[in-house]
């Protein structure tokens, strides 16, 4: 116990018993007084505690600990309990991703020829593909769907026998699903450049046997796509039925088509684009920074000493207010304290405070930094128009039929990026492009969250007879359950 230790006014998560000394000198001990609803500390400032009014230099509208053992002993954020209780009514109005950090239950595909990357000349003199499988693959080979996972997901799209943790995309794939495995040979990857079984900064380099870190080569969306087609090709799989993919695995699915339009017979892009924008790229950019402002960063050779926990923390903040909406924020979280009985300070006072919190704190430690670094950066140079004379050469080479899903509420890729996607296929010659726009209070998350609107249009995509004309789509499917509008379905 430190001898001298000052109380700043809202020591709201700490689970000492304090000591506190005002300016007067009069001390008094175990002035800790949990809020029974919430889990929280009263709020109450010095004054009320001891009826002396403190001085302004003792009186800092802080939060954080100002002794540096209190500051190592202590959670970067000092505002919350562990288990964030004060969440729990607003989570029942608003339902979060699956999320896990997936250690086990996945296969592993390593080819041993050297891998060309797409800039920098730089080889890999390896790669290790992490996949899981459900359903079952027909004599012909030709039922398979192949998820191509997001930013931060693992292969792990759907529990099994050998991992029964949730997957990410749990209530859309198994039998009767979105994704049915009575229908169709499902396979989903962990990304090349990502740290759930594949090859990433945090593999083993064979050359020096020791971690990659940022001595990893720059990637690109298309090294991720020819590293999935080599695992097919393992497998004795020459064309996929679908090519599915949200997000990242949105630009990855359309990479596929570009890149083997004999091996994809249809397409799904959610959430994507046909080329990273501005904006994007500007939110990207903030992570990455965040990141590598972290000093325990230290170039990114943190592995077996201190992790950037606090700027991983902070990345995931700042990805978060993307993921979502305004919209849904303003229903679920409105104006909301945390505590009303507190005054004001400049630590977070507002439910949605906590709930940015709650995001960065339960995801630091479960991705690797420097693979959402590599990974962040493959999207910000994805463009597709690059490797050809434009982007509707590039499109032009898709000759399969495409479904383009886009949300009116998601900021991180605006539903206009997905109009571009949609009429520029159809510009480049594709008579068979559906363009898909959703109604959805969840923003980007939307794919991960809407059953009824993403679940059904990519059922009835997969299972639907396809005509020369396009996809015939049973509008009545894709009524919103989020809202009063309806879905609708262009072209």
């Amino acid at each position: 116990m430190l001898s001298t230790l000052r109380i700043l006014p809202r020591m709201l998560g700490t689970a000492t018993e304090n000591l506190i000394k005002p300016a007067n000198g009069l001390q008094l001990q175990k002035l800790r007084s949990r809020c029974s609803n919430r889990h929280f500390h009263k709020c109450r400032t010095l004054s009320q505690r001891t009826n002396v009014l403190p001085e302004i230099e003792d009186f800092p509208q802080i939060d954080v600990p100002e002794y540096k053992e209190e500051a190592e002993e202590a959670t970067i954020f000092r505002g919350m309990e562990t288990d964030f209780p004060c969440l729990t009514r607003n989570k029942l109005n608003g339902p979060e991703p699956e999320y896990n950090k997936v250690v086990s239950g996945y296969k592993t595909f390593t080819s041993q020829i050297p891998f060309p990357l797409k800039y920098n000349h730089a080889v890999l003199p390896n790669i290790t593909i992490a996949y899981e499988t459900w359903g079952e693959l027909n004599e012909n080979k030709d039922n398979v769907v192949l998820i191509h996972a997001g930013l931060s997901a693992s292969s792990h799209a759907k529990s099994h026998e050998e991992n029964m943790s949730p997957g990410w995309w749990e209530k859309f794939v198994g039998s009767g699903c979105a994704l049915d495995t009575n229908k169709f040979f499902i396979i989903c990857t962990n990304s090349l450049g990502s740290c759930y079984g594949s090859t990433g900064p945090s593999s083993i380099n064979p050359v020096t046997n020791e971690k990659y870190a940022t001595t990893f080569p720059v990637i690109s969306v298309e090294d991720m796509v020819r590293a999935q087609f080599l695992l097919l090709d393992n497998l004795g799989i020459e064309k996929l039925h679908s090519s599915v993919g949200s997000s990242l695995g949105g630009m990855c699915s359309l990479q596929a088509a570009v890149m083997y339009p004999e091996r994809v017979g249809r397409l799904i892009s959610i959430s994507s684009c046909a080329h990273s924008h501005p904006s994007s790229i500007a939110m990207r950019y903030l992570q990455r920074k965040a990141i590598m402002s972290d000093p325990n960063w230290n170039k990114g050779h943190y592995y077996g000493a201190k992790y950037p926990k606090m700027g991983m923390k902070l990345a995931r903040e700042i990805a978060t207010i993307t993921y979502r909406s305004g919209p849904e924020w303003d229903r679920r979280f409105n104006r909301d304290r945390i505590d009303n009985t507190c005054p004001p300070t400049l630590c977070p006072t507002f439910s949605i405070e906590s709930y940015l919190e709650h995001q960065g704190e339960s995801f630091s430690t479960k991705y690797d930094p420097n693979s959402l670094l590599y990974i962040s950066k493959a999207m910000d140079l994805f463009n597709i128009g690059e490797s050809y004379e434009s982007l509707h050469a590039g499109l032009s080479r898709v000759n399969c039929p495409v479904m383009v899903i886009g949300v009116q509420t998601d900021i991180l890729f605006p539903i206009r990026q997905q109009r571009e996607l949609a009429t520029a296929l159809q510009e480049s010659g594709n008579p068979t492009v559906t363009f898909y726009e959703l109604n959805s209070l969840y923003g980007h998350d939307t794919f991960l969250l809407d059953l009824n609107g993403v679940g059904a249009a990519v059922k009835g995509f997969l299972e639907t007879d396809l005509r020369e004309s396009g996809i015939e789509v049973p509008k009545s499917q894709y009524a919103s359950t989020f809202t009063n509008k309806k879905d609708r379905v262009f072209f």
